[in-house]
């Protein structure tokens, strides 16, 4: 049993007998060396300093692996410590050990023992994405929450998905919003214009009369007052702020440079995308290292302003291929 990562920001689940049925980009390895089950072998790649490990097919039904930094500056010809192998008779025993070991050895990460979970793990959770995709709006977002409640499965979680942030192409004036003329697949090459939500939440006014405020802050205190079960409202974003990252030279954001990544060979493996595809060919507005608190300050204070709980962070695949492009 595997799990290779067949989009560059996607895995899934694979099986096999022989090396030859291996994917690349596998992350995870699990052998079962007898027919009748066990003893188990867990083979894992991981991280050495600036390099990052997979598995792929060899010949003769041999399991190479693959190492690479994502950058032609960043080189090595020798590595020490580049996958972990650990054996057992239970399968579940030997995941929980062989994980503690690599999170022992490289201490950037924590078991899920070790961490407290947020209370969104109990609730029932709707995300607008399938019902909205960028047309997503607050009256949408009212009568969706509203037809669960009715229906008996009143959503304890909101996520506002794609489709409320302030976005633009960069053929766009800095003062017209390109929400309008994008549809599903096509913002990729939008990059964030502003900080606070465009115009379809920044209009909303309150549906109660007393009630002067305007905005997401209005909208999310409605949502959470009328229907009594919605705990927690969270919104979505992209690592670097939007899918084409920030827009350069606009008034109230962070410096940004436009860049255009090239996949390593490994990535070059994965299943090709459209997503993939624009971001490379239109490139990422990204924030200098030093700036990127202000972006995420931005973004954040702003939600949390508004009674934002929490984000779901997306695309962060470029960050498997962001130190290429800052190298190249």
């Amino acid at each position: 049993m595997s799990i290779f990562r067949f989009k560059v920001w996607w895995t899934t689940h694979w099986v096999g007998s022989n090396g030859r049925d291996l994917e690349h980009e596998t992350q995870l390895l699990l052998l079962d060396t007898s027919p009748t089950g066990g003893p188990y072998v867990l083979i894992v790649p991981i991280l050495e300093g600036q390099f990052r490990a997979s598995l792929q097919p060899g010949q003769d039904d041999d399991v190479d692996v693959c190492v690479e930094s994502g950058s032609t500056k960043v080189k090595a010809s020798s590595f020490h410590s580049v996958v972990y192998v650990h054996a057992g008779n239970d399968p579940f025993t030997l995941m929980k050990e062989g994980m503690g070991v690599v999170r022992a050895h490289l201490g950037t990460f924590k078991l899920l023992d070790e961490k407290d979970p947020p209370g969104i793990v109990d609730k029932f959770g709707w995300c607008t994405w399938d019902a909205f995709y960028l047309t997503v709006n607050p009256q949408g977002i009212w009568d969706g929450v509203k037809g669960l409640a009715d229906g008996g499965c009143p959503p304890g979680l909101v996520l506002i998905d794609d489709g409320w942030q302030s976005i633009s192409h960069d053929e766009d004036p800095v003062t017209k919003e390109g929400m309008n003329h994008t549809v599903a697949g096509e913002q990729m090459p939008c990059r964030l214009l502003k900080f606070q939500e465009n115009y379809k939440f920044r209009d909303y006014a309150s549906r109660k009369a007393e009630v002067t405020e305007k905005g997401m802050g209005a909208f999310v205190r409605d949502l959470k007052d009328e229907f009594g079960t919605v705990d927690y409202v969270y919104v979505w974003h992209a690592l670097c702020g939007y899918w084409g990252g920030i827009r350069p030279n606009v008034p109230g954001l962070p410096e940004s440079v436009v860049v255009r990544p090239k996949l390593s060979p490994g990535l070059e493996k994965t299943m090709e995308d459209l997503a993939v595809d624009k971001i490379v060919s239109n490139g990422i507005g990204l924030v200098p290292p030093e700036l990127v608190d202000q972006m995420y300050d931005g973004i954040h204070s702003h939600l949390e302003n508004a009674g934002i709980d929490g984000v779901k962070v997306d695309v962060i695949h470029v960050s498997s291929i962001q130190y290429s492009m800052l190298s190249i």
